[in-house]
């Protein structure tokens, strides 16, 4: 039995053509010129993403400095207004305040302008006929944000109009 099915599996083999793939010449100076670019754009990329990263970290650790100022500038604030602010510590509280503004800490927070969650932390309540919408009436600790980034929201009592 062996010996019959032998011959036919033989005719079959004889029956496959093989086809070779054609064969390509591939130029040895366009693969390296291939190669190369490609690295060249790896490694742009590569510098990008850390200057990038860079710049991120950078901004990150200011924002915690100021973060950890704020309490500080609550306290310089509190003295200023009443009237305990003289003197040589007036000097160094008027140089806090100027570092801090030129590292582009903004303070924020005015009465009267409308309510937005977003920048705004809402301690008290209130209704009111004078109002047309929910309006920070009242600025009970100003905000606090570094460029785009909110570092402390101000925190207001809002006034909503009455119905």
């Amino acid at each position: 039995m062996s010996e019959e099915t032998t011959p036919v599996v033989e005719d079959v083999l004889e029956d496959v053509v093989v086809e070779a793939a054609p064969v390509q010449e591939i130029d040895p100076v366009a693969a390296l010129t291939g190669d190369l670019q490609r690295l060249q754009a790896e490694y742009a990329n590569y510098r990008k993403r850390v200057e990038r990263d860079r710049a991120v970290a950078s901004e990150v650790a200011v924002a915690s400095v100021l973060s950890e100022l704020l309490a500080t500038l609550d306290d310089i604030d509190r003295a200023s207004q009443h009237g305990e602010l003289t003197g040589g510590f007036k000097a160094v509280a008027d140089q806090l305040t100027s570092l801090t503004n030129r590292f582009g800490l903004e303070r924020y927070g005015t009465e009267g302008e409308p309510f937005d969650p977003q920048i705004h932390e809402a301690l008290m309540h209130d209704t009111s006929a004078d109002v047309a919408v929910p309006t920070a009436s009242k600025i009970l600790q100003p905000g606090f944000k570094y460029r785009e980034r909110i570092l402390r929201p101000a925190r207001v009592a809002v006034t909503d109009p009455a119905e």
